[in-house]
């Protein structure tokens, strides 16, 4: 069975950054597809940015130029670093990953991460 792991949430003062970590663990697991989504309490859960094993990342419009998704294949993690935080950034951060685990197909999501971003 997968387990995806998100890492890295925290308390950070406006314009103050914060490095996510999204740790996928399993027999033979490998990533194909990661997205990172956030979700506010009381509203709809919003795509923050994604990357596959081949092509280029995507962003919200709401974090380009400030978020950069990442990947280290051999250590099985997707990272997003997420620069000049603003208070509207606060959300609990999920990881969502696909791929394949001992010839498997398999997605699994994390349980999240508590960013909160203070003004």
């Amino acid at each position: 069975q997968v387990q995806v792991e998100e890492s890295g949430g925290g308390l950070v003062q406006a314009g103050g950054s914060l490095r996510l970590s999204c740790a996928a663990s399993g027999n033979g697991v490998r990533i194909d597809v990661v997205g990172w989504h956030r979700q506010v309490t009381g509203k709809r859960r919003e795509m923050v940015a994604e990357i596959s094993s081949g092509g280029s990342p995507n962003y919200a419009d709401s974090v380009k130029g400030r978020f950069t998704i990442s990947r280290d294949n051999a250590k099985n993690t997707v990272y997003l670093q997420m620069n000049s935080l603003k208070p509207e950034d606060t959300a609990v951060y999920y990881c969502n990953a696909d791929g394949y685990s001992g010839g498997n197909y398999y997605t699994a999501r994390g349980q999240g991460t508590q960013v909160t971003v203070s003004s």
